[in-house]
């Protein structure tokens, strides 16, 4: 009886590998016991590199052949996109926005400052308008109802952009990519419904004065208000769910600053044109359709007050208008700008894009109480009327301290 040679001894003794397993699956098996012999006799990659790269070549052809089966499969297993039962779903994403960008600490320690007064300001202007029953009316229910917004949207992105580029840890799980995904168009989708309702109050306000109080009341306000949310919801649920029907089979790389649409969408290995054509009509539509509202509300605005005879009933008119206007172009000239020269000068350096887009995330949520409590008399008035009495309080315990004293000299 003849013994087994060493050949195949280790044929033998591999049988169990998972690796030497997968390796026979693609039917590279034998390339890799010639790599193997190789090494086992000369112990030099560089005398063993052309087998090593016949072995190599084998494995990236069987890893394209998978990849097209499984498209193939997956077209095949249904008639459309949204009945394919075929869905392979990763463990997770890796964001790699900024690759080349050379100060991307300096950047994020920026945006952490920024952070800070967002939810500094915020939070004060919520605080007054909530707590001084004068400020109770239709205007400050909507600017408060931004206030909100503005501190969920800093607060959905800035601190994740913290954890990936300061702390360098880049990886998101599969849902909870989608989580962060949906929580963010909702909040830009009702930051844009915010700005629309203010420029609803404005054009009241000025188109129909001595009908305001009947037509423009707080529950109306209210109501409008949460239909503005629901209708974010809604829409920000379909678009964001019917994306759970794609398979992501190919790269986990998202190149951008959050798990963002567009580059997810991209990862998808199979079908994807009946998702990407509703998803961006809908996504326009949350942005060009409350800008054209805004836009035809000032219109109307315009109109009223040219037709008004008094320069200063003018000029008082227009004045009311201009924090909203500082808020709406801080909001959409950004998006518009970055959007129309992708659109006609060709693609933007991704470095570049996703600098540009999360300044236009982040900033706004920033400025807007400032250029609401700089602008707005009402709010300022109340905001130093706080700081009056917060100083008083602080200085309070020093006087009867020093009371104290002078009693017991």
């Amino acid at each position: 009886m003849t013994s087994p040679s060493p050949h195949d001894r280790s044929r033998t003794d591999d049988e169990d590998d998972p690796v030497e397993q997968m390796i026979t699956r693609t039917g590279c098996a034998e390339l890799h016991y010639a790599v193997q012999e190789c090494m086992a006799e000369h112990q030099d990659w560089r005398v063993c590199q052309k087998q090593v790269q016949t072995f190599k070549d084998c494995m990236m052809n069987f890893q394209n052949a998978r990849k097209e089966q499984l498209k193939k499969k997956m077209q095949a297993s249904a008639g459309n996109v949204f009945n394919s039962s075929v869905i392979i779903h990763p463990p997770g994403f890796y964001i790699i926005g900024f690759e080349t960008f050379p100060f991307i600490n300096i950047y994020i320690i920026f945006l952490s400052f920024v952070y800070v007064v967002t939810v500094l300001f915020n939070s004060v202007l919520i605080y007054i308008v909530t707590f001084n029953p004068s400020l109770h009316t239709p205007k400050f229910v909507a600017v408060t109802n931004l206030a909100v917004i503005d501190l969920l949207l800093s607060t959905s992105i800035i601190p994740s952009m913290i954890k990936i580029f300061l702390i360098k840890d880049n990886f998101i799980p599969f849902n909870l990519c989608f989580v962060q995904m949906f929580g963010y168009y909702v909040l830009v989708s009702l930051e844009s419904f915010a700005l629309t309702v203010l420029a609803y109050d404005r054009m009241i306000a000025i188109c129909f004065p001595l009908r305001q109080n009947s037509i423009n009341t707080v529950r109306n306000m209210c109501c409008i208000v949460s239909i503005t949310w629901c209708c974010a919801l809604g829409i920000n649920a379909f678009t964001v769910g019917i994306m759970t029907q794609l398979s992501f089979c190919d790269s986990v790389r998202v190149f951008s600053y959050f798990c963002d649409y567009a580059p997810v969408f991209r990862l998808a290995c199979n079908d994807y044109s009946m998702h990407w054509s509703s998803a961006s009509f809908l996504s326009i539509m949350l942005i060009v359709g409350p800008f054209t509202f805004i836009l035809l509300s000032y219109i109307s605005i315009l109109v009223t007050v040219y037709r008004m005879k008094s320069v200063d009933r003018r000029l008082k008119a227009l004045a009311t208008c201009v924090e909203h206007i500082i808020l709406v172009a801080i909001f959409y000239i950004p998006l518009f700008v970055i959007f129309t020269y992708g659109f006609y000068f060709g693609a933007i350096d991704r470095d570049q894009r996703v600098l540009s887009l999360s300044l236009s995330s982040c900033l706004p949520p920033c400025i807007n109480p400032i250029v609401y409590s700089l602008k707005t008399s009402e709010i300022k008035i109340r905001a130093l009327a706080l700081m009056r009495k917060n100083k008083v309080c602080v200085n309070k315990p020093t006087k009867s301290k020093k009371i104290l004293e002078m009693r017991k000299d």
